[in-house]
């Protein structure tokens, strides 16, 4: 294998995606000449939505922020070269080449800290390709590398993973009773992902929770409708409703479609749902920017490593005539975080809900030749005003939680819980009865007689054998019950007051 001609690297084509899991533009690299990738806008950059990379630009037109040299020295060419070779004849047992190589490209990029950039075989960069896909068998969830641990960013609505009790920051410590911890993201999420009707078991840690817990999660096919739409009536008015689930190719057009049905209804109002969306297509967000922001305001801003800045302006013409609300929450991510920020900033429009997840950097993916590929961050988005919202998320205008039991971690009952048990799970519990309009009489995780009622309540209104003890089935129940409860409307206070602020 010559170790040398596979450094070398040449940049041929390009896709622009945005997501929670990272922004990325698909390389190609086969050997070469000429080892430095040139960038350039091709379109005057207020309104080019699109990074071209080509081959046969000149050098002198190069963009400053990929200007810095990026061949090896001979010096440590010749340097790695020896430490490969003397591995590969020394060492007291036969090295696998591949891996050995393999694991020389993961090293460098680790010696970078950054979660976004990775190395991923072909096995895995097959897998990150197919996840792209709105159709797909697994468990539903976007999930993100932090700090070392692999942590869902927001489960996809109506997924199995939403049903199973999956939240936003929940960590990933076991995959089927076996340690994740040391495996790359790829890796993880080749064994969480699956055939469907199969069944995969987590281990979850949920920050404010002492106890480890298990879900399982039944894989299904996975289909993604990125937009969907409604029409709420309220105060003797009409308010649009639009959620966006991820930015898709097709996003940009659904959205333009119901957006232009909604006015046609006649609209007084207008709520984008970006909750729980992990992202999409940058040119899908600035589409969607274009239709909402007025013209000549900036969507988004890219900065470089040198710190030049290229700003996306909005061509709409003209403003709507009716005002905008958006909600957000701490699943909302990158191309949701984008527009979220614009509507917020440069269109001057009230954002609904809970801090954002904060996911403001960009990468791009380069193949290696042999369909593995490395993907690398290579700038960050800033908002509208130039903020970085990297590890920050965006604020919301007006700050609304959601009810106790929509953060509730499913209740674990291998061992029954009866009466005058005390545990986490004990109160857990009583706040899903709670919130089920059970009166449990406290929720401090003790199991009194009143909390023992109202289990016996809640087993008669299921049709369910009544004991007063929460075993499996009567867990499941629970989980059940409140998953419905989630997605009823009425019971959606980030909604709600969306709707009030729209028709006070």
């Amino acid at each position: 294998m010559n170790v040398e001609k596979k450094l070398l690297p040449i940049i041929i084509a390009v896709s622009v995606i945005l997501g929670a899991a990272g922004m990325f533009i698909t390389l190609q690299v086969t050997g070469t000449d000429s080892s430095e990738p040139v960038m350039q806008d091709t379109v005057p950059v207020e309104t080019e939505s699109e990074i071209v990379i080509e081959e046969d630009m000149a050098e002198e037109d190069a963009d400053p922020a990929v200007e810095t040299s990026s061949e090896l020295s001979q010096d440590n060419l010749d340097k790695f070269h020896r430490a490969f070779t003397t591995i590969m004849e020394a060492y007291v047992e036969a090295p696998d080449e591949d891996e050995l190589l393999e694991g020389a490209i993961s090293g460098m990029l680790e010696t970078l800290d950054d979660p976004y950039s990775v190395y991923m075989d072909q096995e895995s960069a097959e897998e990150f390709m197919e996840s792209l896909d709105p159709s797909f068998e697994g468990i539903g969830a976007e999930v993100n590398m932090i700090n070392g641990r692999v942590t869902i960013v927001s489960p996809i609505r109506d997924s199995p993973a939403e049903d199973a009790g999956l939240r936003p920051n929940d960590l990933i410590l076991e995959v089927d009773g076996e340690d994740i911890e040391g495996l790359t993201l790829n890796e993880a999420v080749l064994k969480i992902r699956g055939e469907k009707g199969t069944t995969v078991t987590l281990t979850i840690e949920r920050p404010g929770m002492s106890e480890e817990f298990e879900i399982d999660v039944v894989r299904d096919e996975i289909t993604v409708e990125t937009v969907t739409s409604d029409l709420i009536e309220a105060n003797d008015q009409r308010i649009g409703y639009l959620e966006i689930r991820s930015f898709a190719q097709d996003t940009a057009t659904r959205f333009e479609e119901e957006l232009n049905e909604l006015e046609e209804q006649g609209i007084d109002g207008l709520i984008i749902d970006v909750r729980g969306n992990p992202g999409g297509l940058l040119q899908s967000v600035e589409q969607i920017g274009n239709l909402l922001i007025p013209e000549g305001e900036a969507i988004v801003q890219r900065q470089d490593r040198n710190g030049d800045v290229v700003r996306h302006l909005s061509n709409q013409e003209g403003e709507k005539d009716y005002p905008i609300a958006t909600l957000i929450d701490e699943g909302s991510a990158s191309a949701s975080e984008i527009l979220a920020a614009a509507l917020k900033e440069a269109g001057g429009h009230p954002v609904v809900g809970e801090t954002t997840f904060g996911k403001g950097t960009v990468q791009q993916t380069f193949e290696l030749g042999d369909a593995s590929e490395l993907k690398l961050t290579v700038f960050k988005w800033l908002t509208a005003d130039g903020n970085d919202i990297n590890e920050v998320g965006v604020d919301p205008t007006e700050e609304v939680r959601q009810p106790e039991f929509f953060y509730l971690s499913p209740v674990q009952a291998e061992e029954p819980l009866e009466f005058d048990s005390n545990s986490e799970q004990v109160q857990n519990a009583q706040l899903m009865l709670e919130g089920l309009g059970y009166d449990p009489g406290r929720t401090d995780g003790y199991f009194d007689s009143e909390t023992e009622e109202a289990v016996e309540q809640f087993q008669s209104d299921m049709d369910m054998e009544v004991t007063g003890v929460i075993d499996e089935d009567t867990a499941l129940a629970l989980r059940d019950q409140i998953v419905e409860a989630v997605r009823d409307p009425e019971n959606d206070n980030q909604l709600n007051r969306a709707v009030e602020l729209l028709t006070e």
